[in-house]
């Protein structure tokens, strides 16, 4: 078969993010013949409920995994921060992309900052790690939940009554051309962001080298260690939608810098680690910044939050 198939969801931004490879691979290899696969998975189709009660982050991407083990599609372009920790045998993520700006963002009606906002201010997120992160700074605020499209999130915060803000993804809405609607860039400090968050990345079959060999140019190597000390982070902590987990990793010269926390997701109670390694060891580095959360109470944490979600 001579065409190259792209796997993605249906929304504006995974569109977004399947064109911009094909655009990346058609200048690296003219001759391919790239196509588009549109795949609607259950978190596309189930958006009146929280992902958390609905079984997670795999809801985006199974159907495309699926799709590819049966040889309907040769790659998959994700949001990283979608991708579970463990993969399906069989795939692998081969490439990931230079990674966009990983910071959360303020979306409010008034273009208010978060400190401007009033004590009681009704902010809108399903995500946990954004909520608890929220509440552990400004605990007054009523959390209410917000899922859709990055367009129809912004939507709602702006023509309707129940939100006075939001907090969305700075990448998405960048690549979406929608930064007029930024009211604060919130900083590290307050609201750390998601595992992978800002990163592409292109899953494929792990013995497809054809595929392999085409995507290899688009490869970007320090996304991809900081991405892996990242990852390794969520997968000591089994997170899922219902464990609020941030992490952060930065190359510096020849060492990773990683920051993690675990929230406790009515923001009561954060862990929050630092540490460096060097640039030869991001798995490392991610193992022993999650194990240094569960040393100082991390593991009590998670036991409290999976018995009581």
């Amino acid at each position: 078969m001579n065409v190259t198939r792209i796997g993605t969801r249906g929304s504006q931004l995974a569109l977004w993010q399947a064109n911009h490879v094909k655009d990346l691979l058609q200048q690296q290899h003219p001759h391919l013949d790239i196509e588009l696969v549109v795949i609607k998975t259950q978190g596309d189709r189930i958006l009146d409920r929280p992902l958390s009660e609905i079984g997670g982050k795999g809801l985006f991407v199974k159907e495309l995994e699926v799709a590819m083990l049966e040889d309907r599609i040769d790659l998959a372009v994700h949001s990283m921060k979608d991708l579970p920790a463990e993969l399906p045998e069989g795939l692998e993520i081969s490439t990931v992309l230079p990674r966009e700006n990983p910071a959360d963002v303020l979306v409010s009606k008034k273009g208010d900052s978060l400190d401007e906002l009033a004590q009681s201010a009704r902010i809108g997120t399903s995500s946990l790690r954004r909520a608890s992160q929220v509440l552990a700074y400004q605990p007054q605020v009523t959390i209410l939940p917000l899922r859709g499209n990055v367009d129809t999130r912004i939507q709602k915060i702006f023509n309707g009554e129940e939100y006075d803000a939001g907090i969305l993804a700075y990448a998405g809405i960048k690549r979406l051309g929608l930064e007029k609607y930024i009211s604060q860039v919130l900083p590290f400090s307050l609201m750390l962001p998601a595992i992978a968050q800002g990163i592409i990345g292109i899953e494929n079959r792990i013995e497809d080298q054809r595929t392999k060999s085409y995507l290899q140019p688009l490869h970007h190597e320090e996304t991809y260690l900081c991405m892996q000390a990242e990852r390794e982070v969520l997968k000591i902590l089994e997170g899922n939608c219902n464990v609020p987990i941030a992490g952060y990793c930065q190359k510096f010269g020849e060492s990773l810098t990683l920051e993690a926390l675990l929230a406790h997701p009515d923001g009561s109670e954060v862990i929050h680690v630092k540490q460096q390694h060097s640039c030869e060891s991001p798995l490392v580095l991610g193992q022993t910044v999650a194990q240094e959360v569960l040393r100082q109470g991390g593991k009590q944490m998670l036991n409290t939050i999976m018995t009581t979600h």
